[in-house]
């Protein structure tokens, strides 16, 4: 009859180790040691993580026979699915030899430490083959249940007196084979619950970021002044549970919306000491206390404070402030916000320089630039990415990866001419995000000529025509529709031919184009010339 005792025992001190190891994950400062992150630095804190919980795996249950009725194998099986063969070997080899160096002569100290090392080994090879089978816990309860069973024949094979090993594994090897399947099973799904909750808090905190920069990108354009400043923090202020949100220059108080604002005034000096520091060392700070905040003021109701820099190409230009109070506490994910808005922020200001410029030379300049960097498409993709990340992780790196070719040909648009082949590249990751983001809705034909691929075409300027086939043609449709892109050489001419399905144009709406007054261009966009266009009569 098995031991219920010694199962019992070894039940609880497997949701002891469980419950210990997820305490230890959720603490702040170890989160920054993700399972997935593959530096050095990190494997080497896993595999110490991992091994201290197989050493304390060892004391979990009695000591029968001058051996031990241990749970290693959970922790040790554990670190190899979830972190590959470096951490499962690292973390097995130092449990199992934890498990000699505490009973050197023990008649089965040898075989047991050598039987954690190969658990942890297997494991982590098994976990490059199975891919993300290894994280179900079901695979998980499995591999450890079977390297348990490879450890009573080591136990069998290796252990003298031969009777004693037999007698040893009697009394433990249903305990054990029942305990650390169960423990193991328990310690991989809660871990993958753990940082799947990560992942989308995470996720919500990108979001947020975004959905601030969107509504904030069409007043930073203008540069950081009070009225832009104003609009910006109104917006955080609303976005945010914090108790005031200010932005500075590097002298004046630009704005200051919410609690303190009886004192902390736009247009007065900076108040505090904290933003000082910032402003002269030009790194973020996070302050618990209303003491190292310096305001002058007694009465002041703030206890903690966020500020991080604003720069426009590496030079100090401004703060952004974020606000606690004994009813609104700040937190480190409220730290990372502001430091991603710190970045976003940064970038439109020199965006905002790049559009003075470009319009004292023409505005047709700019409104080129602008049409390639636009915002909404980005904040669009990038969400889509995001949705991805956790329900299909290859697809999402797939269109990281259009995302990145798409931009960077858009931003070095500037050459003379490309071959077609290389505008049809940035066509078709174009495409693949939008249909990432709009699935049936967009249906595409390309019949390209071999002969054409190596002619030469201006950049940009296919791209633009399939883009408005989409927004202002099929997606028009509730069912969408068909683009159909169709190239031919006639002769010594290229013949580039972009039809779709979509709501079309009224009468009046195409005899306009021929008749346009205004060629200002801040009215009305990038555009090829009439004479370009061939006009196609129904």
């Amino acid at each position: 009859m098995p031991d219920t005792t010694l199962i019992l025992n070894l039940a609880k001190h497997a949701g002891f180790i469980v419950a210990a190891a997820l305490i230890l994950l959720a603490i702040s400062p170890i989160q920054e040691f993700g399972i997935k992150k593959k530096s050095y630095l990190n494997r080497i804190f896993l595999i110490l993580f991992f091994g201290f919980f197989g050493i304390l795996g060892t004391y979990s249950g009695n000591q029968i026979f001058d051996s031990f009725a241990n749970l290693r194998a959970m922790s040790i099986i554990t670190a190899g699915l979830y972190a590959g063969p470096l951490v499962g070997t690292g973390a097995g080899f130092i449990a199992g030899m934890h498990r000699i160096l505490i009973d050197p002569w023990g008649f089965s100290a040898i075989p047991c430490a050598l039987a954690t090392l190969f658990e942890g080994m297997c494991a982590g090879f098994l976990s490059r083959r199975l891919g993300k089978y290894s994280r179900d816990w079901r695979v998980a309860a499995f591999i450890c249940f079977i390297g348990e069973g490879i450890h009573m024949l080591m136990v069998l094979a290796m252990c003298r007196p031969y009777f004693e090993a037999v007698a040893l594994v009697k009394i433990i090897a249903f305990p054990m084979m029942l305990s650390n399947p169960i423990g193991t099973a328990l310690f991989i799904h809660l871990i993958k619950v753990l940082f799947a909750k990560r992942e989308e808090r995470e996720s919500i905190q990108a979001q947020h970021v975004l959905a601030i920069a969107n509504e904030t990108v069409g007043y930073l354009r203008a540069g950081l002044n009070m009225a832009s400043a104003k609009k910006t923090a109104e917006i955080i202020f609303n976005r945010m549970a914090v108790a005031a949100v200010a932005i500075t220059d590097n002298t004046t108080i630009l704005a200051h919306i919410g609690a303190g604002d009886d004192h902390h005034l736009a247009g007065e000096k900076v108040r505090t000491t904290a933003t000082r520091d910032v402003l002269k060392k030009e790194k973020s700070i996070f302050h618990r206390s209303s003491k190292y905040i310096g305001c002058s003021v007694s009465t002041c109701p703030f206890n903690s404070a966020i500020i991080v820099p604003l720069k426009k190409k590496n030079h100090m230009i401004g703060t952004l402030k974020l606000y606690g109070s004994n009813d609104i506490s700040l937190d480190k994910i409220k730290f990372k916000i502001a430091q991603g808005l710190s970045e976003l922020f940064s970038t439109q200001f020199e965006l905002e320089d790049i559009q003075t410029k470009e319009q004292l030379l023409a505005h047709t300049k700019i409104k080129h630039l602008q049409a390639q960097i636009n915002p909404h498409f980005l904040f669009n993709s990038l969400n889509t990415i995001a949705s991805f990340c956790r329900t299909d992780p290859k697809k999402s790196r797939e269109l990281i990866l259009d995302l990145s070719s798409y931009m960077r040909k858009n931003l070095n648009s500037s050459r003379g001419f490309v071959k077609l082949s290389d505008e049809l590249k940035q066509i078709k990751s174009y495409l693949t995000i939008e249909k990432a983001r709009f699935g049936d809705r967009i249906n595409v034909k390309i019949d390209v000529k071999k002969e054409c691929e190596q002619w030469p075409v201006p950049p940009l300027i296919i791209q633009p025509l399939v883009e408005n086939s989409i927004k202002h043609g099929i997606l028009s449709n509730e069912n969408g529709g068909k683009i159909e892109i169709k190239i031919v050489k006639n002769m010594d001419v290229l013949e580039v031919c972009i039809s779709d399905d979509g709501a079309g144009m009224t009468p009046e709406q195409i005899e306009s184009i021929y008749h346009i007054n205004d060629m200002d261009s801040q009215k009305g966009g990038v555009g090829l010339p009439c004479r370009c266009i061939k006009k196609v009569v129904n």
